[in-house]
């Protein structure tokens, strides 16, 4: 599966002079994807799973998602945010650092894959991540009144939802009740040039890629992607590995 270097983010974001030295340099030293080794800032290298610093950009958001999908992989979790102080802070209020655009799969729940805790993220679940009106005013309400600087639309490896789809396609034949919605949101995505399980797998990519487009296109988000407050950014869960790895 072809995945880019944080150093190929859209323009919107490579002019912002923080990125580029934040996430793209980073990448460019440690591979593709989320895998940051290098450079990353103190308090995600930091044991201390109570640490309640501030994540303010899009590119710390990055590195901290980072950090805690490496431990996931290497089964270090920090399990960080849980304890009874953290439970009494969180009641007078909340400032998630990222918004996850996530499939519903029971295989791949956000807070575990990133080894986060309690007001960390503001998750977001829909079959397939597909969009409707509830899903963007969820995302917008995180970005507007929470002032969440990163939304990574997250895909996964064999989705359940995009692999009825292409079947659908392919047969013609109708899909019970409210599926059915599902796959009509993702079948202009359907890459026709592949056959088989490449087609929905090459499917999944490309349609996270569009979810993403259309997110950052929202009037409601775009100016902040434009001054580089807001990153919007698609990614994949790869379920043999546990790896998240950002997509062009």
């Amino acid at each position: 599966m072809p995945s880019s270097k944080l150093r190929t983010l859209p323009a919107p974001y490579s002019r912002r002079a923080l990125l580029r030295t934040a996430v793209a340099g980073t990448a460019a030293a440690a591979g593709a994807g989320l895998t940051l080794g290098a450079a990353l800032p103190a308090f995600a290298a930091s044991r201390d799973p109570e640490s309640p610093a501030p994540v303010t950009t899009p590119a710390q958001a990055l590195h901290r998602l980072a950090a805690g999908n490496q431990r996931w992989r290497a089964r270090h979790q920090d399990h960080p945010h849980e304890s009874a102080a953290v439970r009494r802070r969180v009641v007078q209020g909340q400032q998630p650092f990222a918004i996850v655009l996530g499939c519903v799969d029971s295989r791949v729940p956000p807070e575990l894959v990133f080894d986060q805790g309690l007001g960390d993220l503001l998750t977001v679940r829909s079959a397939g991540e597909v969009l409707d009106e509830a899903v963007l005013g969820s995302i917008a309400y995180g970005v507007l009144e929470l002032r969440v600087p990163l939304v990574l639309v997250l895909a996964h490896e064999s989705c359940g939802a995009v692999a009825a789809a292409v079947r659908a396609d392919a047969s013609g034949e109708p899909l019970p009740a409210h599926v059915q919605y599902l796959a009509d949101q993702i079948r202009p995505s359907i890459d026709h040039s592949q056959v088989g399980e490449a087609r929905v797998d090459a499917t999944i990519n490309a349609h996270v890629r569009n979810v993403r487009r259309r997110l950052a296109a929202e009037p409601d988000l775009a100016g902040k992607v434009a001054s580089g407050e807001l990153a919007v950014l698609a990614a994949r869960y790869e379920l043999r590995d546990q790896h998240v790895r950002t997509l062009a």
